[in-house]
């Protein structure tokens, strides 16, 4: 069976391109050094993420790009044999996403936009809709941007349909109401990767979490980049330093091995769970 490495990034990312595509190319390097099959980038790593949480300036909103701009074909041309998944604004008309795009250097895999908008985001951005798996050389992968690994639904769907691994591209900051003196002592931060290990065990698949680090206006970002095994155990992990989680497994066989007793997708009963608030 094949064995793949796969890398997650803890990096910062703003609105300088030239810097955010120069780091990017520069952790696909390194991912590359490393042997990894899959590196997942930040979210919001082409343009860097909002400035404020609370009440985003919309005269200061990241850059929106078009699926076709050749900002993100460059990204294609840097990936080469590497699957990639980054985080960018995406502008559809005159909507704009917070969006994912997964690539080689064949050209585009899978995409997704952010369906979960915490806090003030809604002002900034528009919801996505749907969660979909697809199929890469790696595996079959689906992606998720930060607050959609909340929700147990959205990697559940993914799983369901076929996603072995699954991409979670954040820009996670600290707590912004109740902010700690360190960040391993941030809720946040504990939360953040609760969500990370929880998605994977209660789904039995392999989770790769990337992060942004550094500090925008009043926000700190987290890091904490890692690769999660299907039984919810972090096989490698940047803790809050910026840098990459490499962890070389083979998928197909730990997933195998996680349902081999207990397959949670096939005990599943759909018809006692209640899927809205009344």
């Amino acid at each position: 069976m094949p064995v793949t490495r796969l890398a997650a990034a803890a990096a910062h990312f703003g609105r300088d391109l030239d810097y955010d595509l120069g780091r990017i190319g520069k952790l696909i390097a390194d991912a590359r050094d490393a042997g990894a099959g899959l590196l997942v980038l930040p979210d919001a790593a082409v343009g860097g993420y909002l400035a404020d949480l609370r009440r985003p300036d919309p005269d200061a909103l990241p850059p929106a790009f078009a699926v076709d701009d050749p900002v993100l074909g460059r990204i294609v041309h840097m990936a080469r044999d590497m699957v990639v998944c980054v985080g960018y604004c995406e502008a559809d008309g005159d909507d704009r996403y917070n969006a994912a795009v997964c690539v080689t250097g064949d050209g585009v895999l899978g995409r997704h936009r952010k369906v979960h908008l915490p806090a003030a985001e809604v002002t900034a951005y528009t919801a996505g809709d749907t969660f979909a798996a697809f199929d890469t050389p790696v595996g079959r992968l689906g992606m998720l941007i930060d607050y959609d690994k909340t929700f147990p639904e959205s990697a559940r769907t993914l799983a369901l349909d076929g996603a072995q691994i699954v991409a979670c591209l954040s820009a996670w900051p600290a707590s912004i109401t109740n902010q700690a003196p360190k960040l391993s002592q941030d809720r946040q931060s504990r939360l953040f990767d609760l969500y990370d290990c929880a998605r994977a065990a209660e789904n039995q698949i392999v989770v790769v979490s990337s992060n942004q680090t550094g500090a925008v206006g009043g926000m700190r970002f987290l890091g904490q980049a890692k690769v999660v095994g299907p039984g919810g155990n972090i096989l490698a992990r940047t803790w809050a330093k910026a840098g990459l989680a490499v962890a070389e497994l083979d998928i197909a066989a730990e997933v195998t091995a996680a349902r081999r007793v207990l397959r949670h997708l096939d005990e599943l009963k759909p018809a006692s769970y209640r899927t809205a608030a009344p």
